[in-house]
């Protein structure tokens, strides 16, 4: 196994430091210690999501998996615009985070320094040409491209255009895929084309590892591509980042909460700023109630498209080892040595 995929994934590897340049993204709710753990025993590298948490909580999950494996490489995902993002940030520069992935907005350059500043290498997003070259200039050691086919809080742009737009254009820095990508042969064409790796991850939600709720595993078993879809954006006076989740009750509920905020910012009973807050607090109470509680009616089932290629639910060992397979199969019927 992975025989044809040395030479493609080379650099990936050695950037992350692991057998696998495969990237498990952070997942309110679900990306905790147990899983990163887990991923990073079968090779490939796990984020933990800091999401809002408490900061002591932030501080035992790091704890744990130092404490675990110490060998293991990991990664902490921090959210720019969540209210304990500085002392997240803080927090993970002090601990000495092996991997520290900016993500929800973009960082300032002084936040990328500080990251780097503790020894960490430091990962950003880009949804954009420009992002992309404003993170280099930042300072980042790697770029995460991210099409809009993605779960959760996503950009405008198409994973199949940003290869275009940045993959193609920037060899500064590894550049990993995220956005759709859910086969051993997508991560083959993916390394043809030029990427360091990738990163998934509504296919480690599905693992059996995963802490989510039995009920939100299966609503994402039985799931069509076609159902996880991005939420609109109905007015500019209340500017909200796209949301992709499975179509429910709770998606038409954040329709109806848009609307009562923007009649509230008309009327000038609420800022902006006050309903977009109302906004985030929407998406993680409803996000935690599908994970932890099973309520897959109103709760958010955040996921990406590719949920509609994901049929069972397997050990994160057996995920790993099949997309390593299939991608070696790929590049051998391909022809590549």
């Amino acid at each position: 196994m992975e025989g044809r995929l040395s030479r493609h994934w080379d650099k990936g590897r050695r950037f992350l430091g692991v057998r696998y340049p495969l990237i498990s993204g952070a997942m309110t709710w679900i990306s905790d210690s147990r899983l990163v753990r887990t991923v990073g025993e079968a090779g490939a590298l796990g984020v933990l999501a800091a999401g809002n948490m408490p900061v002591e909580s932030l501080e035992a999950e790091v704890r744990a998996l130092k404490a675990a494996s110490p060998a293991v490489p990991f990664g902490v995902n921090l959210i720019t615009i969540a209210p304990n993002y500085q002392a997240h940030l803080k927090k993970a520069v002090e601990m000495g985070v092996p991997f520290i992935v900016f993500a929800g907005s973009f960082p300032k350059k002084g936040e990328v320094e500080a990251a780097k500043g503790s020894g960490a290498k430091v990962m950003c997003f880009a949804s954009t040409e420009s992002i992309a070259s404003r993170m280099i200039d930042y300072g980042t050691d790697a770029l995460i491209l991210e099409g809009s086919e993605a779960g959760g809080h996503i950009g405008h742009v198409s994973t199949i255009v940003l290869i275009q737009e940045v993959l193609f254009r920037f060899d500064q820095v590894p550049v990993f895929v995220a956005g759709g990508v859910a086969t051993g042969r997508m991560i083959a064409h993916l390394l043809l084309m030029g990427a360091a790796g990738v990163q998934m991850g509504t296919i480690f939600a599905m693992s059996a590892e995963c802490r989510a709720h039995p009920a939100f595993k299966e609503r994402f078993r039985r799931a069509r591509s076609r159902e996880a879809m991005g939420t609109p954006e109905y007015d500019s006076s209340l500017p909200v980042v796209s949301v992709r989740a499975i179509k429910n009750r709770g998606t038409e509920d954040f329709g109806k909460l848009q609307l009562d905020l923007l009649g509230k910012i008309k009327s000038g009973e609420i800022s902006r700023i006050e309903a977009q807050f109302q906004v985030e607090k929407y998406w993680v109470g409803a996000l935690r109630r599908a994970v932890e509680d099973g309520d897959v009616d109103r709760g958010s089932l955040m996921a990406g498209q590719c949920v509609g290629l994901i049929d069972e639910i397997r050990p994160v060992r057996d995920i790993v080892e099949g997309l390593v397979r299939e991608a070696e199969e790929t590049l051998a019927r391909l022809g590549q040595a």
